[in-house]
């Protein structure tokens, strides 16, 4: 164990006194990206980068003015890889259902270059690695994490999907049939991948000039491995999942860990207020941070660093849903679908596979509604799309038994030949396939019990708007029209105010919504319509990214201003910002200043300062009464004692210092 000494040198050692040495990267191999190994008068070795995508254009980069540089670190890379047949060969491409993480190198500004990091999908053998890793880089601008298949089972399947996000979720492991508990081992992996990751952003990072942008839960811990590497890292973090309330979150064995690590950044996203608001809650009660609000930023003071908090919903990628409306095959989709479901009242849900997206609860409102309006028998169908689990287990199989049985007891209650009230569709499905669903789609239905954001409300209203391709399929000249029944309990609510509101756990309530869905006036569901159309449209990935990359080089702007000191050990590292102009008080100028001085008036806190602050016996020792008496014998010095304890107890306390000044009360009362 550290002495209290050696901690305290430890902990005051300054920025400048250290000299870290990069890796030389081993992922990329294009001459002119990696500068010569050596110190700087800043944090580390500065890695010199350009913009060169092929080596033809390599001397041509030489004499250009570099971009601004966004380092994506995800825990998937948005690519899709293939081998090829009877080789060691592997040939990639992009995953244009990968979503989100694809979607930033399309809306970001065009003077931006980004680069992501992140783990593949496909197993790649050890030998070829380094191979791979270059051609991602040359073609992708992606630079892969290879993770030992062990070490990747217990971060992704274990602590990741069976722990940490069903704690997110708010489901506690009551007892074990309820999920894993919390698991060391898994715990060690999840801290070890950290690692990796951080390990693979520091080969390509140039920590003066580029951003890091670091995306959801799986990766809580890389800002503290950044910062400790890089005091001055640009960080930003942003949870695509709910916080938890801080009576759920304060259950996690390692909360100090993972909250040190958000507070290692620069900016922290979220989708929501009450998201924001958990987590504001939780820095408060556990680590004794208060916030403040000023100008619409919310700001953290924490060790001199201001750690903004930005509460910005994500949108959809517009270009995207409108290239797929425009597809011919959508149309012939269209047509299909609609000659399948003619003269039917069409209720839509699209869901991953998983606990919480109410699935169940929404067949059980179907059933309810058959059998409380009999004049929709025949009518009304419920199309449900499930998208494959992200992660296998006891409980997946469990929700995908109870929604069959659901489905098929609902269908043998209420079905005739040629209709079938529920329609499971188990996926994976095309964009294009889903574009067409949404189009032919009366209502949509999202009834998950706890989940991020949740953006198929918002695909389903784009694709509702149509294309000139999609109407001339459905036969529409008309205003557009849509109705979305959506939980109160997920990311997307707050911002839907035309949708109609449930409790997806109250089966009446989300009954009631569903018919309301669906027997609603044409303009009233026109109105709705516009309402959300205008609100999409013009809050789209594009103006979510270009907003926290905005707000990420705000937070960051002080940073050359300021000067940084090191705290803490391991997972709880932090840094001390002060000015620039701030020096260390040394003790040596402490007693030089003190001996120079004829006349000294010395102050003293009581709580905190003359005693410890929890100590359990608040009077002061004899050893302090014995210090006190000496400093009070030099004619030079005046001493005060100054707390907001009460007269009697000071006065009784320190009754042998005779020449000791007292203030009581915070100053009421004065001896």
């Amino acid at each position: 164990m550290f002495s209290q000494s050696c901690t305290d040198l430890r902990n005051l050692i300054s920025v400048e006194d250290l000299w870290y040495m990069n890796r030389v990267p081993t992922v990329i191999r294009v001459p002119g990206l990696i500068s010569e190994l050596g110190t700087t008068s800043s944090t580390t070795t500065t890695t010199t980068t350009t913009t060169t995508t092929t080596s033809d254009e390599i001397e041509n980069n030489n004499n250009k003015v570099s971009r601004k540089r966004i380092i994506i670190v995800s825990n998937q890379l948005p690519i899709r890889g293939t081998r090829v047949e009877g080789t060691s060969q592997w040939c990639f491409e992009y995953d244009f259902n990968a979503g989100l993480a694809l979607e930033l190198r399309d809306v970001l500004s065009a003077d931006v270059e980004v680069v992501y990091v992140g783990c593949l999908k496909v197993e790649i053998d050890e030998d070829v690695q380094d191979d791979v890793a270059a051609q991602l880089f040359e073609k992708f601008r992606c630079v892969p994490v290879f993770l030992p298949n062990e070490i990747r089972d217990k971060y992704y399947h274990g602590f990741c999907k069976h722990y940490l996000w069903p704690l997110f979720h708010y489901m506690l492991p009551m007892m074990s049939v309820h999920g894993p508990r919390f698991d060391r081992e898994q715990w060690t992996a999840y801290t070890i991948s950290n690692k990796l990751f951080a390990n693979r952003v520091t080969e390509i990072f140039n920590p003066e000039d580029d951003y890091v942008w670091i995306n959801d839960y799986h990766l809580m811990l890389l800002p503290t491995l950044l910062r400790r590497r890089f005091y001055r890292v640009k960080l930003g973090f942003f949870l695509h999942s709910p916080f938890p309330s801080s009576e759920i979150y304060r259950t996690l064995p390692v909360r100090e860990e993972i909250l040190h690590g958000l507070l290692n950044c620069d900016l922290i996203g979220f989708h929501t207020f009450d998201y924001a608001r958990h987590f504001l809650t939780c820095c408060s009660r556990m680590m004794g941070i208060d916030y403040q609000s000023k100008r619409g930023y919310i700001g953290l003071d924490y060790h001199g660093r201001t750690i903004t908090v930005k509460i910005l919903p994500v949108g959809v990628h517009m270009g995207h849903l409108q290239r797929d409306l425009s597809h011919d095959e959508t149309a012939k989709k269209v047509k299909e679908l609609k000659e399948r479901f003619n003269g039917k009242i069409v209720m839509l849900g699209v869901d991953d596979m998983d606990m919480f997206k109410g699935i169940s609860f929404k067949i059980k409102a179907m059933k309810q509604l058959l059998y409380g309006q009999n004049v929709l028998k025949g009518k009304a169908v419920l199309i449900q799309i499930l998208n494959p689990a992200r992660s296998r287990g006891q409980d997946i199989q469990d929700v995908e038994s109870e929604i069959a049985d659901l489905a098929k007891e609902t269908n043998e209650m209420f079905g005739e030949p040629g209709y079938e009230p529920v329609v499971i569709i188990n996926g994976p499905l095309s964009s294009i396939e889903k574009a067409a669903y949404y189009a032919i789609a009366d209502c949509c239905v999202v009834t998950p019990v706890r989940d991020g954001m949740n953006l198929v409300p918002y695909k389903y209203t784009v694709c509702r708007q149509g294309s000139p391709v999609l109407d001339e399929a459905l036969g529409i000249d008309k205003p557009k029209k849509s109705m979305i029944v959506v939980s109160e309990f997920i990311g997307c609510s707050p911002s839907l105010s035309g949708a109609i509101r449930v409790n997806p756990w109250n089966i009446d309530d989300l009954c009631s919504g569903m018919y309301h869905g669906i027997t609603a006036k044409d303009t009233e569901k026109e109105l709705r319509h516009e309402k959300h159309y205008k609100y999409i449209s013009s809050h789209d990935v594009s103006y979510w990214a270009k907003s926290f990359d905005h707000d990420l080089v705000r937070a960051c702007k002080l940073h050359d201003d300021m000067r940084f000191w090191s705290m803490g050990m391991g997972l709880r590292f932090r840094v001390v910002a002060l000015s620039k102009n701030f020096k260390k008080l040394s003790m040596d100028h402490v007693v030089w200043t003190y001996n120079g001085m004829n006349n000294r008036l010395i102050l003293l806190d009581y709580d905190g300062t003359v005693i410890p602050e929890n100590s359990a016996d608040k009077t002061p020792s004899s050893k302090v009464i014995s210090v006190l008496n000496s400093l009070c014998s030099d004619p030079k010095n005046i001493v005060f004692i100054v707390s907001g304890r009460g007269r009697d107890d000071l006065s009784k306390w320190f009754s042998p210092c005779e020449k000791l000044g007292i203030s009581a009360e915070h100053g009421y009362f004065t001896r």
